[in-house]
């Protein structure tokens, strides 16, 4: 009887402990004085992640947890990769902007974990989610990048693996027939950096059609709101119109693309008319708080900070188009208010979306996320 107690106990407490911890991180939310101490609170936070990113579930469960973690349906690698990412892509904004040696040397260290001394992985990503790792690496300063080209040349031969007949890229290999928003900004920062770095025109232009494509099919009528995905044969879109951080993928993967392009290049005017379109949509679903919910367009659904973090960032860069200048700069500002007023004493930025199961199956726990986390930095540290 004892060890029966014990066990119940045990099954409770991994239900428990951690809502417990979520309730008291929440008392006295969002409490600084100032931009300052916000910005050293969150990247003390992020430094603690880079470590040790806690783990962002698959699940939605908060009872009898037990069960997921045995049947293998609590975590997933792939998601853990993009959290990381924005992390590296967030302190690498402070190091731009401080100079900091012990968080340049953080990120190294973190690097030096996943790339070996020869520039290979030293566990391959196997899914489209890792993609925007390599894109957070090869986006760095200071390091040497033709040592660590063995990486990036994996990662381009991962994407090339998963083109359609349409010169497209799909997300998994098991769902062929679909393009999501998601690859957006998983993909295209990446294949436009490396295409540029190591002149594989190839790959500049894959990114390009990615977002072209995707603007052709999957934008509902002239609006220029997103759809969660689209069919390739059919042309149709399927999902939600509207999904927040799916706005997020697609200002992601549009604002850093269109930001590694050269001035003369091509292909520069056809985003900057993207970028200005995309901007004038969004800024009209912004709330008065400064939030973007998780379905933009409702009202009455809750505010989504991972969508909000990310388009933060796009009007952090897309100010520097005249023609959307003011807004970009105010919705920006409004932007951070938000995220500074969701903040927890030990600088984790609450209440963002969790990870989505499938079209339409998207998560209503609303927590920390290491993803938003990083794009806050980023957007904070911008020069």
């Amino acid at each position: 009887m004892f060890y029966i107690l014990l066990l119940i106990f045990l099954v409770l407490a991994v239900d428990f402990i951690p809502m417990l911890y979520t309730w008291q991180s929440r008392i006295r939310i969002g409490r600084y004085n100032s931009t300052e101490q916000w910005n050293y609170k969150i990247t003390e936070k992020s430094i603690k992640w880079l470590k040790k990113a806690p783990t962002i579930t698959f699940t939605d469960n908060r009872r009898l947890v037990i069960i997921d973690i045995l049947k293998g349906n609590y975590k997933r690698a792939a998601i853990q990769h993009w959290q990381e990412a924005a992390l590296v892509l967030g302190l690498s904004e402070v190091v731009a902007k401080t100079n900091s040696i012990t968080i340049r040397k953080n990120i190294e260290q973190y690097i030096a974990n996943k790339i070996d001394k020869n520039g290979f992985w030293l566990d391959k990503p196997k899914e489209i989610d890792g993609v925007i790792l390599a894109y957070a690496m090869i986006n760095l300063k200071g390091i040497d990048h033709d040592k660590m080209k063995p990486s990036y040349d994996y990662i381009y031969n991962l994407i090339l693996s998963l083109e359609g007949m349409d010169g497209t890229i799909a997300y998994k290999s098991y769902s062929t027939n679909y393009r999501y928003v998601d690859t957006i900004g998983f993909i295209c920062p990446f294949l436009i950096n490396y295409g540029i770095k190591f002149q594989v025109e190839e790959a500049v232009n894959l990114g390009i059609n990615q977002i072209t494509e995707f603007n052709k099919y999957a934008m509902l009528n002239d609006t220029f709101i997103p759809c969660h995905s689209y069919l390739v044969d059919s042309k149709i879109p399927v999902g939600l119109f509207g999904w927040g951080r799916g706005l997020g993928w697609y200002a992601i993967g549009l604002i850093d693309s269109w930001t590694a392009l050269p001035d003369a290049h091509e292909y520069k005017y056809k985003l900057t008319e993207s970028v200005i379109a995309f901007a004038k949509m969004a800024v009209q679903f912004q709330n008065e708080n400064g939030s973007w919910n998780w379905i933009v367009s409702v009202k009455e659904f809750r505010a989504d900070s991972s969508t909000t973090a990310t388009l933060a960032w796009f009007f952090a860069n897309a100010f520097q188009i005249e023609s959307i200048r003011e807004i970009s700069l105010a919705a920006k500002s409004k932007a951070l208010q938000y995220l500074m007023s969701v903040t927890r004493r030990d600088g984790a930025i609450d209440f963002s979306q969790g990870d989505t199961k499938a079209i339409g199956v998207h998560s209503q726990d609303f927590d920390i996320l290491p993803f938003t986390q990083g794009f806050v930095l980023r957007t904070l540290n911008h020069k």
